[in-house]
This record gives structure tokens, C-alpha cells and sequence, in this order.
């Protein structure tokens, strides 16, 4: 499991996640960004952190 020391350590650390049907039906990698896997769960996360720094 992987922690942070600070809650802004954890802003925008997101995976991409490979979209298997998208890849399947295009012939291509599709990957998607898991932006609910910031605290705030939302891409809105880094706007955020950017504006307070």
C-alpha cells in the first residue's frame, strides 16, 4: 500500500488504466487516467493544488 507524507505529495499521481474493449474494437492501446484516484476524486484536484501553491 502507498501512502503520502501530505495530501498535496498525493495530487496527481494517477495510473493510466488500458480501456480493453476501446482497444479491442479500434485495433489500438486505449488508456484512460484514473483522475478519480485523487483525493478530491476529480481532474479538478491539480487546478486546485496549482492555484494554493
Amino acid at each position: 500500500m502507498q501512502f503520502y507524507q501530505d495530501l498535496e505529495a498525493a495530487i496527481g499521481h494517477t495510473p493510466l488504466i488500458k480501456l480493453k474493449k476501446a482497444s479491442e474494437l479500434t485495433g489500438c492501446t486505449i488508456l484512460g487516467k484514473a483522475e478519480f484516484m485523487n483525493p478530491g476524486q476529480s481532474v479538478k484536484d491539480r487546478a486546485a493544488l496549482w492555484i494554493i501553491r
